[in-house]
């Protein structure tokens, strides 16, 4: 089965949302492929520190720094250190045409784990090639040839397509995990969710092609806001 994740690494609900599905999968039998897609929360982001840019957003900083209170115990209860008076607001295309790329090496889910942790643990900005080249390098990519990729045109129009793409099949939100090609469902849902769907799409034959399934409402961020 090929699970695709529509996901942007500065989201904080697709951390969590991924880290649940690692655990609904956890002991499943069959073959599971994750495929990571483009989506961005802010296209026309630059980089700042995101307690100041959520502050002209949400009526001060201080009203920021209390909407992270929830996401920041969700996230510690999935094992996710998040810091975001570190964090920088950053635009991330072309940190998805580095999680393009790993995708071609078959290293997704390693790239999308070391740019949600660097974003939100550790403070990086991942608006910065060179900050993002240094990241890539720590997974034993070449650094100079991670410099190299970022300052060329490779991926822009992959990721390009792949943003075109969650736009038509009305991706307005993420986490978006699509099962099969043929089903959807939105949103950081608990395991137990999640593994439900894995069966419900077992059973399944059929559909048109693409259906949300039906499932409690699970947080996400979306191209206006990101509940936090």
């Amino acid at each position: 089965m090929q699970i695709e994740i529509y996901s942007d690494v500065v989201c904080p609900w697709c951390w969590i949302g991924e880290q649940r599905l690692l655990k609904a999968l956890d002991g499943v039998a069959e073959p599971v492929t994750l495929t990571w897609r483009a989506f961005q929360l802010d296209p026309s982001a630059e980089s700042a520190p995101l307690v100041q840019w959520l502050g002209r957003r949400y009526g001060g900083e201080a009203n920021a720094k209390r909407m992270f209170t929830q996401v920041t115990e969700v996230g510690r209860g999935e094992g996710l250190t998040m810091n975001f008076d570190r964090a920088i607001n950053a635009n991330t295309f072309d940190a998805h045409r580095l999680i393009w790329w790993a995708g071609q090496r078959g290293q997704q889910r390693p790239m999308v784990e070391a740019l949600h942790r660097a974003h939100f643990t550790d403070g990086l900005d991942l608006g910065d090639r060179a900050t993002l080249a240094t990241i890539a390098a720590g997974l034993g990519h070449d650094e100079q040839e991670m410099r190299t990729l970022l300052e060329s045109t490779e991926g822009v129009a992959e990721v390009q397509g792949e943003l075109a793409m969650g736009r038509e099949l009305g991706v307005t939100g993420v986490p978006m995990f699509v099962f099969a090609g043929k089903y959807a469902i939105s949103g950081a849902q608990d395991p137990s969710t999640l593994r439900e769907v894995l069966d419900e799409v077992r059973r399944r034959e059929g559909s048109s092609p693409l259906t949300v399934l039906s499932a409690p409402k699970g947080e996400s961020c979306d191209d206006d806001s990101c509940t936090v």
